[in-house]
């Protein structure tokens, strides 16, 4: 018998962890960016985990990311809310970055929404804009898999053409026109922080084709992809990036304009999980239908197979 990952192992004993104090089974995992850790009170909470209390567990130490799970139900779909994440630029592993991810996939999540607040790079963009992460360039920072593979969740070399499930993004797009919020759909470059980008960096990333600019969410989306878990991702447009804008950048202003941006941005997120849900149903009706298709026409296989032929006289046709 193969031995465990060491990976594995700790991602296990967290489990374990949350499992002796609640069986609670999430359909939906959400990471609330900064200043977005509100939308907790859109939902029937039913309990809360500090990271703190969790063994060997990474805390957050930024202001607006509160250090939590929590766990809970929109309308009558399961959730677990990530309310603040842990940076590499705190000084964390990239291991210990994505870990909570890792930790709501294994507790039951199949789908995960990442949200964070960006710069906008994409000069028709505003702050207070709401954009759906198309695509992202993750090449500035560590890749959350070097090192040895956790063979127990995930390939040594996976695919990454679609990080951001289109089904999941077309969810969004159409959540937003019927709700009439505006969206604008883009790239996303995460740097390491912590300290904002300059002029020419930004000019740089936008020849590269990013839109919109932050410090989190393009690991933890490779992490999960590779897990198999399909991600999809909102981009709250707090400001300008560095030379777009004519005041100085600041975390103030990137939490104020969450706040003010707020209504807006929770609205879509409830409803983009409620209508993601009905996309999972719908899909696991059709799966079912298809189980149902393929029984039968292998039971009617097996009745043709045991059929038996009665002798008979051949009449000889003239």
């Amino acid at each position: 018998m193969q031995e465990k990952s060491e990976g594995f192992m700790l991602i296990e004993s967290i489990v374990s962890q949350i499992r002796r104090i609640t069986n609670f089974v999430p359909k939906i995992g959400v990471v609330l960016g900064s200043g977005l850790g509100s939308f907790s009170e859109e939902i029937r909470v039913i309990g809360k985990i500090p990271y703190s209390k969790l063994k060997n567990f990474p805390v957050s130490t930024v202001s607006g990311h509160n250090g939590q799970f929590i766990f809970g139900y929109v309308n009558k779909i399961p959730v677990v809310l990530m309310d603040g994440r842990v940076h590499y630029y705190e000084g964390y592993n990239m291991f210990d970055v994505v870990l909570p991810d890792r930790i709501m996939a294994m507790l039951g999540a199949g789908v995960v929404i990442l949200t964070n607040a960006a710069g906008g790079i994409e000069k028709t963009f505003y702050p207070g804009l709401i954009m759906s992460i198309s695509d992202h360039i993750s090449t500035f920072v560590p890749s959350p898999l070097l090192g040895p593979n956790i063979e127990e969740i995930g390939a040594r070399f996976p695919d990454m053409s679609h990080v951001y499930n289109k089904d999941l993004r077309m969810v969004i797009y159409n959540t937003a026109q019927q709700l009439r919020i505006p969206l604008r759909e883009g790239v996303y470059l995460q740097t390491t922080g912590p300290q904002y980008e300059t002029p020419a960096e930004i000019k740089m990333f936008d020849a590269m084709g990013a839109d919109a600019v932050g410090m989190s969410t393009a690991v933890e989306a490779i992490a999960l992809n590779h897990m198999g878990v399909r991600v999809c991702g909102l981009s709250l447009i707090t400001n300008m990036a560095a030379g777009l804008s004519k005041g100085s950048l600041s975390h103030e202003e990137v939490k104020k304009t969450a706040d003010e941006a707020g209504e807006n941005f929770k609205k879509l997120l409830l409803n983009v999980i409620i209508n993601i849900n009905e996309l999972l149903k719908q899909e696991e009706a059709s799966l079912k239908n298809k189980d149902a298709v393929i029984a039968a026409e292998q039971k009617k296989k097996e009745a043709i197979n045991n059929i038996g032929f009665e002798e008979f006289d051949i009449i000889e046709i003239k």
